[in-house]
């Protein structure tokens, strides 16, 4: 399988033309995969920005709904293992989701952040 699974704050870098767009889009081939959660956490990104830049409210807004554009396949994680995880290797059951994805389909895991890509090495042998 062709596929990656992207975290929220890598869409969100994309979606929201920040710096680290760049790397993100030069590192993504094929199918994006995502926990449900995804969609979850990237409205709360929106509403951050919203909050903190309240004059671009619609620009903020039209980049969250981009999103829909994405073909972005939503998984469930297997629910009773999160909290295992989680704390094998020290992240939020949020975070784990992600992690267990990439682990289930032996997928690369694309992020901006460093304790889950570290987490993700280790437990992918990388």
């Amino acid at each position: 399988m062709n596929a990656v699974v992207v975290d929220a704050s890598a869409i969100a870098a994309v979606l929201f033309d920040e710096p680290e767009a760049a790397p993100i889009r030069a590192s993504v081939r094929g199918r994006l995969l995502a926990p449900g959660l995804i969609r979850y956490e990237l409205a709360g990104v929106c509403l951050a920005k919203i909050r903190r830049f309240p004059g671009r409210a619609a620009e903020i807004e039209a980049r969250h709904a981009l999103v829909d554009e994405l073909d972005l396949r939503l998984h469930d994680p297997q629910w009773s293992e999160l909290p295992r995880l989680a704390q094998r290797w020290t992240l939020s059951v949020y975070d784990a989701a992600y992690l267990q994805l990439a682990m289930a389909l032996g997928a690369p895991l694309v992020t901006l952040d460093a304790r889950l890509a570290r987490a993700c090495d280790a437990a992918m042998g990388g």
